[in-house]
């Protein structure tokens, strides 16, 4: 998240650093009874007012413009942070974090030669979705409520020649129907597994391979674990009762 948002943050932090020098040589000019001097900085900025005049109606429209401009840096930042901090506000905060190499090729390892429609519930930037889709199964598809991630996920398939084998759904996965997948890739919190084992209860077809990432189901017993720590993944073989 930080290198997604790292270029909005360094626009939001140079207008506010024009707005305040702007601001100054102003002053200093009604003070002193003189024009800004003649820097780089202060060049830039008396274009931006109008070339240089100092009549107060110039003033603030320039005052205006930058605040103009400041203001819609900061309303950009805004939407494109919400996306990531909403999660906190829910029910179940289950926040944005990436796959790693590791817990990927763990996931690919727990579905060896599986093939067919598999869901990643949670798909984030869709790594597992796509590489899923690279190793075979198709339609490979994400379910995520970040609209943000869903069209990043988009762009990265497209750039990858898999738009025709993926898909990539802005979705609640609580409302979700998990039912049409013979293949489940979980990839979320600690909090959410006791409410998502019930729904894979109700849900899920005999014979469905249900795969979690970083936490366990807390009542079904896994017919195989793979790796270790964070990186461990879970696999489950659903048999109706």
């Amino acid at each position: 998240m930080k290198n997604f948002l790292s270029p909005s943050l360094q626009l939001l932090q140079l207008l506010l650093a024009v707005a305040k020098e702007g601001q100054f040589q102003i002053q200093m000019s009604k003070d002193e009874g003189m024009l800004p001097g003649q820097g780089q900085n202060e060049r830039a900025f008396l274009e931006l007012l109008g070339e240089g005049k100092t009549n107060s109606s110039e003033k603030r429209w320039g005052g205006m413009v930058v605040a103009g401009i400041t203001g819609g840096a900061a309303l950009a930042l805004s939407v494109i942070c919400l996306p990531f901090v909403s999660p906190a506000l829910r029910r179940i905060c289950l926040p944005y974090v990436p796959a790693t190499t590791s817990q990927v090729d763990n996931v690919l390892k727990a579905l060896g030669g599986r093939s067919g429609r598999i869901v990643d519930l949670g798909s984030g930037d869709g790594r597992i979705v796509l590489s899923a889709a690279q190793a075979g199964f198709s339609p490979a598809e994400g379910v995520e409520l970040n609209p943000w991630l869903v069209l990043y996920s988009k762009i990265q398939a497209f750039k990858n020649g898999l738009t025709t084998q993926t898909a990539f759904h802005r979705k609640d996965l609580w409302k979700f129907s998990l039912k049409p997948y013979p293949n489940i890739v979980i990839f979320g919190v600690e909090e959410m597994m006791e409410e998502l084992e019930l729904k894979l209860k109700k849900e899920v077809e005999d014979g469905t391979h249900i795969v979690a990432c970083r936490f366990p189901l807390p009542s079904l017993k896994p017919v195989a674990t793979i790796g270790s720590g964070l990186d461990t993944v879970w696999l489950y073989k659903h048999k109706l009762n």
